[in-house]
């Protein structure tokens, strides 16, 4: 246990040297988020939407379908 709390109290002591991100490096981060959340967000909505219709192995691949082009859409939309 104390060999658990040391390795977490070195980690956060180094952690603590690293430099400050830059402006750009922040908003850069911010857009990469915005893209995967836009991403995710789509791709979900999409594949609810396609899983209302069809049936049997149809509901599956409308399903897929939505998924790709609801992920698509909120890439393109949030990027």
């Amino acid at each position: 246990m104390k060999t658990l709390v040391f390795a977490f109290a070195a980690a956060s002591v180094l952690a603590a040297c690293e430099p400050a991100p830059t402006p750009q490096a922040q908003a850069a981060r911010q857009h990469e988020i915005a893209c995967l959340s836009g991403t995710l967000g789509g791709a979900l909505i999409g594949g609810t939407i396609g899983n209302q219709f069809g049936g049997g192995s149809g509901r599956g691949a409308l399903t897929a379908v939505g998924a790709g082009v609801g992920a698509a859409g909120g890439h393109r939309y949030s990027c």
